[in-house]
């Protein structure tokens, strides 16, 4: 496919899913062409010990976002590239932009492993006009290697010491960056102002980094932030939120 942005996701990265609704606000103004690919957190932690480095959840929520892009790579092989962008968006929907329930009596870690299963795949499947036996694929294995590859593409693009998301800005000779990370969306003519200033930023010779690991939690229901609200700081260590640096 050939697309003006290549943008690596991982469906439970929470800061990929608020730079990609940023991406798509641009994307209906500037009609660009987005390619969704996969970047799975669990894989590049593969070799970490989680319960030394991340909070009690993450493992459980690494774990989960790779069933769910098994079930995305599927998707794209059976039915398009074209079939990533609504996956994907229903997939954000269901984990950040809605709220707990009041009834909801599970744990942190409860409630990211479940995103790991068919009782959450299937309705998103529905709302994505996809059949409900790409759910098949959350156990199956054999969609790694895919993943892995798209994994170490991203990261061949940045270098490894990134988080999620990753841009890549006019495949395949332009240049690829870790984020933006932003915790709030921008209005729509904010939208194109940012990104303006970083494709200028990104198409500069020889940039390479503008940091800082303190991030305010993004303005999304699953985090109790609404849009009104600045999020409490946190610090995060090379684009994560390791306990040890």
């Amino acid at each position: 496919m050939d697309a003006d942005i290549n943008f690596y996701f991982d469906p439970v990265c929470p800061f990929a899913w608020m730079t990609s609704k940023w991406v798509r606000q641009v994307q209906a103004q500037r009609d660009y062409t987005v390619d969704w690919r996969f970047i799975s957190l669990r894989l590049i932690n593969a070799r970490v010990d989680y319960d030394a480095q991340f909070p009690p959840e993450y493992e459980a929520g690494h774990t989960a976002g790779l069933r769910l892009l098994r079930v995305a790579a599927r998707a794209r092989a059976e039915h398009g590239r074209e079939a990533i962008a609504p996956l994907y968006a229903s997939f954000g929907t269901h984990i950040f932009d809605t709220g707990p329930s009041s009834d909801n009596h599970r744990t942190e870690v409860e409630t990211r492993e479940l995103r790991g299963t068919r009782e959450f795949a299937e309705p998103i499947l529905a709302e994505a006009g996809l059949p409900l036996e790409l759910a098949d694929a959350l156990d199956d294995e054999s969609w790694d290697m895919e993943i892995q590859q798209e994994t170490d593409e991203a990261l061949s693009l940045t270098g490894k010491d990134v988080g999620t998301p990753i841009i890549h800005f006019e495949p395949p000779t332009g240049v690829a960056f870790f984020g933006p990370v932003i915790s709030r969306l921008p209005d729509e003519d904010s939208a194109v102002d940012l990104w303006d200033h970083v494709v200028a930023l990104a198409g500069f010779p020889g940039f390479a980094e503008l940091k800082r690991s303190l991030r305010e939690q993004p303005q999304l229901a699953a985090f109790g932030v609404d849009a009104g609200t600045v999020g409490s700081q946190e610090d995060w260590h090379g684009g994560s939120r390791r306990q040890k640096k």
